[in-house]
């Protein structure tokens, strides 16, 4: 039979206590409640589905984990949506049209996915230019006063034709948003397609 000793009696003391001091730093757990998930969808639009049902969409908790950056979340959301439905429009467009100018011809640039490469001195350095002056000029004040509650995610100020009354505005809100998810997935496929198959338009 094995009899304690202090110095195993001492052993067994420091053990438990370093157990008990990791215990007491360790997060307690907390159970997210429907009621928690769901609740930045009352201050948001967009917690439906394509075909109008809900669907409040949060499966990491990031609208409670990080509940102050929620504002810059939906800014995210809308201004990669508007680029996306800007970048399907004009993957489709320019599968029949070009602008002028033998580097933008059929000739210089067969497929629209091999523009990037072909193009990528001058225009696309252009292009880089003035994405950034339009995010430290623009986008960067906006997110800023956004974030101080000066201004909803996504208002530039455009209204000239926003709807003039509150549940017009929520629905055209709710489109664009729809519209923007969906073409974010779009541009991914467009893209994946036509790199892979090295067809234009519908890209098959």
């Amino acid at each position: 039979m094995h009899i304690l000793t202090n110095n195993d009696t001492m052993k067994s003391t420091i053990i438990a206590t370093l157990i008990a001091g990791a215990a007491a730093f360790a997060p307690a757990p907390t159970t997210r409640t429907s009621t928690q998930v769901n609740a930045v969808w009352d201050d948001y639009a967009g917690g439906v589905d394509f075909k109008g049902g809900e669907f409040k969409f949060d499966p990491l908790g990031l609208s409670e984990t990080y509940k102050p950056l929620v504002p810059f979340f939906r800014e995210a959301e809308i201004r990669h949506g508007r680029t996306a439905m800007l970048a399907v429009t004009g993957f489709i467009v320019a599968d029949f049209v070009r602008i002028p100018g033998d580097a933008y011809s059929f000739a210089s640039v067969p497929k629209v996915a091999d523009a990037h490469n072909i193009l990528l001195e001058g225009p696309m350095h252009q292009l880089l230019l003035w994405i950034s002056l339009w995010e430290i000029v623009i986008a960067y004040p906006a997110i800023k006063a956004t974030m101080e509650g000066q201004r909803e995610p996504g208002d530039f100020g455009f209204t000239m034709f926003a709807p003039k009354d509150e549940a017009g505005m929520k629905k055209k809100q709710l489109s664009e948003l729809m519209n923007g998810r969906l073409a974010m997935m779009a541009i991914g496929g467009i893209a994946t397609q036509s790199v892979q198959n090295g067809h234009g338009f519908p890209y098959l």
